[in-house]
């Protein structure tokens, strides 16, 4: 049997308004941090343009993306989960993902690392890799930064969570389940 130890809702906790400010403050504040010292590193470097509409759509495929980097690791440790495919507004396709598994906490850190991991230290790497792109990549990571606030508001709780706890998806958030002792 099962007792839940700690119910997390970010949005119910903070409210939804602040989690969305907070989010573009630190993609904001990342922006900055991080565009000062690798212009200082690539110095003269002619910058390649492309216009404003291929950083449009580069923009608006990121949340996308960044929900797909989440459950990579659902599927890659063959848990059940179901996706739900919808549009906003009529024309912004969005989707929601349910994992139908109980999670350990070491998948449930993975889970929330993931699009950090797999999305913003790439495009770090790259940006020094590739100095003509380098503010793009910098505006790419920042943004994921920003994405990932939430993320990194959940990844506290679950670090928190007792060694061997199993951590269920709630309706609006997450469940912290530890084993009953029995008396």
């Amino acid at each position: 049997m099962m007792n839940c130890w700690k119910s997390v809702n970010i949005n119910k906790e903070f409210g939804l308004n602040r989690v969305y400010l907070m989010s573009f403050l630190t993609g904001l504040l990342s922006f900055l941090l991080l565009y000062l010292p690798f212009a200082m590193l690539h110095g003269t470097h002619d910058m390649n343009d492309h216009g404003f509409l291929p950083l449009l759509v580069i923009l608006f495929c990121l949340p996308s993306m960044h929900r797909l980097m989440h459950i990579l690791p659902l599927a890659l440790f063959y848990k059940k989960f179901k996706v739900n495919f919808k549009f906003k507004k009529r024309f912004v396709p969005t989707f929601t993902y349910q994992c139908k598994s109980k999670l350990s906490k070491k998948t449930s850190i993975i889970m929330a690392l993931a699009p950090t991991v797999l999305i913003t230290m790439p495009a770090l790497v790259m940006s020094l890799v590739f100095p003509h792109y380098f503010a793009y990549l910098i505006l790419f990571a920042a943004v994921n930064i920003g994405l990932s606030f939430s993320d990194f508001l959940y990844l506290n709780h679950f670090a928190k969570a007792p060694r061997k706890c199993v951590i269920e998806n709630a309706k609006e958030g997450y469940d912290i389940l530890i084993q009953q002792r029995e008396a």
